[in-house]
């Protein structure tokens, strides 16, 4: 109970609801109306004021509104309101109070049902000045407290409000079973003593999302709670609650409540992960960490609702004991307690975990449960064996990167890892390094290789010994055994080598200038195997300038030609020979070797001028030519030279000088003033500096010219001299083919239009005069028949007798059906020869028009003209008639192609 500060004009009466909620959660009963308590408990103040509300009966109308009304057993002592406050109606003393409960009834008007309560007044044992103080509103029967409020200070607007009290949280169990609406608190204030007043509340839960959750009687400020509160969703609520009267005006200053949610164990623990995995070493000592299982639970972490535990409830498999592990119950970390983990025996554990609730209590915690995989990771502790204490194996001689054997070893450790991938060793029995032994990443083997050739001459077997080892050491405590080596026997097998020159290049030094049928040398070659009988013979694989031959017996190499330093095939004095030896093995097997000669140089080669031609002007001066002499030999047979003017002819003395410049060159120039333009051919005398010096006279070709200021050729025949360049040349011979190709063509297309012209001469086209044209229309006729034109029918019908036109219905059968004749088109009784033409033209779009006529390429009548006709008469060319009365030399007025039927039918006795 709380007590107000002394001098308090309003008191506002909270009072708690002592209500006990079941935490186990069931379905909300249907709404029964009826008072809230059978019996209500009431402590009143020793001295009540008339009109002082006392307590307040909570009636369940379930929707019935203003129908219920209520009554008071003692009306003179007490007075009840529509909203079930009770107040006193005198002033009453604790003397005076019943001693038998008050009862109250409230009945429907409509349905006349009735509902009876009790309430037993207690007074108050303090003294009137505590209860004035206390003010306590009446508590019902469910141990409500009082809470109070300051108030404003009425004595003067000047004083400032005393500070507000911290009003205690109210708790709230959640997951209530009803039934609902459940009350809360009540709220009260002092001023409904004189006047009414209004009661509300603010904030979430109330008229803001989520709303509906609290409800309040705005006539006797109780608090409710209109459904189940869930602590996960939101654990706590702010409220403001409010008192106005009826007007609106606020009388109370607004408090603030708190409504904490009470957790309620309503959730069980979650594992984070269903399947929990972990590894651990292997040969692990006890206490090693192994891992950390994890679980939430939605409860109050600070109540015993949300404290887990931890314990593993079952190991699979349990070997070597049912105990390896153990969990720490807080933390959920996970390790060993046993010796003994082997991957080889037991390479996986399952544990099932449990995580308990409420500290772990098996009777009231809520449990759930998740898998541990651990996993034991390999360790090596198992070394390599191999499956045999003694390998072999053979390999031909001269042979590398052959496999001679595979050595196999087993481990027991996980395959294809450090700890059984295999490294293989040889410690004995190979001290040149011929031997290695890598190993096959797929099957673990050792594969001992030949990475040297192997000389069957000098070692026919060979034992190694070979460790094998894992690519990580052995863990401590550990040891290799004796089957981690093993011992590989070799043998080598003998096979035909090849014979071999030694030394290979072979050099020697001889002169140039050798003679042939020279013995140079022998050059012979040694067969590596000694323990077959076999002879080599020797032939000659290169020799660039054919200068050497070899005995194919003893190996003895002589010339066949004199030896020219100077030749093209010597580069740098040496000279190359390739000769070849053979044995005769089976198969027979060949070497070849390499023969050196190095040229020394003589004096056989005279030196010569160069440049051979050069040009100088008519005037000596400043004109002169530099000039050189080239020798094939090297010094001292070559340079310094000696360069001399030949003696003849003599004019060359008189017009010419040679001056020394070094020992390497000389220079030229004219000696008279002037010499007339041309070409000279000057004869130098040039002596080399051999042991034996050799001379040569060499022609120097010097072109005198008129030149320019600058020293350079002006005259005609310089230019003419120069000619055409090659490329000139090939441009003028390109264009003449070009030109005789396009005259070919030309040709060849005249040709073909002649051709043309004469298989196509009836072909005219429609433009062209008709009279100079014969139409060809390639029809192949029907036999002999058709041979027997009857011209006749090119006569004029008006012309012609009446008896000699064709009945109609009578017709040859190369004739068109019998159908309805096609309208052709009509034509003047004397047609100009110009307009044959134009009746062809259309008598053929007839033609082609008409449906009854024949294919294209069947047989077409051009003689049948039909009845009716009204074009001209051709009597003239009527072949029965006599000739000799027609003229027929207007024809010849129709082209050339009518000339023949003029000379014809023209009474020409040619």
């Amino acid at each position: 109970m709380y007590s107000l500060h002394e001098g308090s004009g309003l008191v506002l009466l909270v009072v708690l609801a002592g209500l006990q909620i079941a935490a186990e959660g069931r379905g909300t009963p249907p709404c029964r109306p009826g008072f809230s308590e059978d019996v209500y408990k009431v402590v009143v103040p020793d001295i009540t004021e008339k009109g002082q509300p006392l307590f307040n009966v909570r009636f369940i109308s379930c929707g019935r509104g203003g129908l219920v009304q209520f009554e008071c057993s003692n009306p003179s002592d007490f007075r009840i309101d529509a909203y079930g406050v009770v107040y006193a109606a005198r002033t009453l003393q604790h003397s005076v109070l019943p001693a038998s409960p008050l009862q109250i009834k409230a009945s429907d008007t409509t349905t006349q049902q009735q509902w009876v309560t009790q309430v037993r007044l207690t007074p108050s044992t303090r003294s009137g000045q505590q209860v004035q103080e206390d003010a306590v509103p009446p508590v019902m029967s469910k141990d409500l407290k009082e809470i109070a409020f300051p108030s404003r200070n009425t004595d003067s607007q000047l004083k400032r409000m005393k500070r507000d009290w911290v009003i205690p949280p109210i708790n709230v169990p959640e997951n209530s079973r009803g039934p609902f609406p459940q009350e809360l608190v009540r709220i009260r204030s002092d001023h409904d003593k004189n006047r009414s007043l209004r009661y509300s509340v603010t904030g979430p839960g109330a008229d803001q999302p989520p709303t509906g959750i609290f409800i309040i009687d705005p006539i006797s400020g109780e608090l409710s709670v209109n459904k189940p509160l869930d602590r996960e969703h939101i654990p706590n609520f702010h409220l403001r609650a409010h008192a106005v009267d009826l007007n609106g005006n606020q009388v109370e200053n607004p408090i603030d409540i708190v409504i904490n949610v009470i957790d309620m164990n309503d959730n069980r623990p979650e594992f984070t992960h269903q399947i929990w995995n972990g590894t651990v070493p292997e040969g692990s000592k006890p206490g090693t960490f192994v891992m950390t299982v994890t679980s939430v639970d939605k409860d109050d972490p600070k109540t015993a609702n949300g404290m887990l535990r931890y314990k593993i409830l079952s190991q699979n498999p349990e070997s070597p004991t049912s105990n390896m592990f153990t969990i720490n119950n807080k933390t959920g970390g996970i390790i060993t307690v046993a010796a003994g983990l082997d991957r080889e025996k037991v390479p996986q554990y399952t544990l099932i975990i449990q995580a308990t609730d409420m500290e772990g209590n098996p009777m009231y915690g809520l449990s759930n449960t998740a898998t541990a995989v651990i996993r034991v990771t390999d360790i090596n502790d198992n070394p390599p064996e191999f499956t045999a204490e003694t390998f072999f194996g053979e390999v031909p001689e001269n042979r590398v990167n052959v496999i001679v054997a595979n050595l196999t070893v087993t481990d027991k450790d996980q395959p294809n890892t450090p700890a059984w991938n295999a490294v293989y060793k040889i410690t004995g029995g190979d001290p040149t390094g011929r031997f290695s032994v890598p190993t096959d990443p797929t099957t673990n083997e050792g594969l001992v290789t030949v990475v040297k050739p192997i000389d069957y001459e000098i070692s026919r077997t060979y034992v190694l010994t070979v460790e094998a080892r894992n690519e990580v050491p052995l863990a401590r405590g550990i040891h290799s055994p004796r089957q981690s080596t093993a011992t590989v026997s070799i043998r080598v097998i003998d096979v035909n080598e090849s014979p071999y020159f030694e030394p290979n290049p072979k050099l020697i030094k001889l002169e140039e200038g050798m003679i042939p049928e020279t013995t140079l040398t022998t050059f012979t070659a040694q067969d590596p195997d000694r323990f077959m009988q076999q002879s080599i013979r020797y032939s000659k694989l290169s020799d660039p300038a054919n200068w050497l031959r070899i005995d194919p017996n003893t190996g003895r190499v002589t010339t066949t030609a004199v030896l020219d330093r100077e030749s093209p095939f010597v580069k740098n004095s040496l000279y190359n020979a390739t000769f070849l030896a053979s044995d005769s093995g089976v198969p027979p097997a060949s070497g070849t070797g390499t023969l050196q000669i190095f040229l020394l140089d003589i004096n056989d080669n005279a030196p010569k001028v160069f440049p051979q031609e050069a040009e100088i002007c008519e005037k000596p001066e400043p004109n002169a030519i530099n000039i050189t002499a080239l020798d094939g030999d090297l010094n001292p047979n070559a340079g310094p030279f000696a360069f001399e003017l030949a003696h003849r002819p003599s004019d060359v003395r008189r017009n010419w000088t040679i001056t020394r410049i070094s020992g390497d060159y000389a220079q030229v120039s004219l000696k008279i003033g002037f010499l007339e333009s041309g070409i000279y051919e000057i004869p130098i005398i040039i002596t080399d500096s051999g042991n034996l010096p050799m001379s040569n006279t060499s022609y120097l070709r010097i072109k005198v010219c008129q030149c320019d200021i600058n020293g350079d050729c002006t005259d005609q025949q310089h230019i003419m001299a120069a000619g055409l360049g090659t490329g000139a040349i090939i441009s003028i011979l390109l264009c003449i083919i070009i030109l005789l190709i396009l005259v070919l063509m030309f040709v060849v297309w005249m040709k073909r239009r002649d051709k043309e012209r004469q298989a196509k001469q009836l072909l005219i086209d429609p433009e062209d005069d008709v009279r100079d044209n014969i139409l060809k229309y390639d029809e192949e006729g029907g036999g002999e028949e058709d041979q027997d034109y009857d011209l006749s029918q090119l006569q004029q019908p008006d012309t012609i007798e009446p008896d000699a036109i064709k009945p109609v219905g009578i017709r040859r059968l190369d004739e068109r059906p019998l159908h309805p004749e096609p309208q052709y088109p009509m034509r003047s009784a004397a047609p100009h020869p110009g307009d044959i033409g134009d009746f062809i033209n259309e008598g053929l779009k007839a033609a082609d028009n008409d449906p009854t006529a024949p294919p294209y390429d069947s047989l077409l009548v051009f003689d049948y003209e039909g009845s009716g006709s009204t074009a001209g008469s051709l009597s003239s060319l009527n072949s029965s008639s006599s000739g000799g009365d027609q003229d027929y030399d207007y024809l010849n007025d129709w082209g050339p192609r009518f000339r023949k039927l003029a000379d014809m039918y023209g009474g020409s006795d040619d």
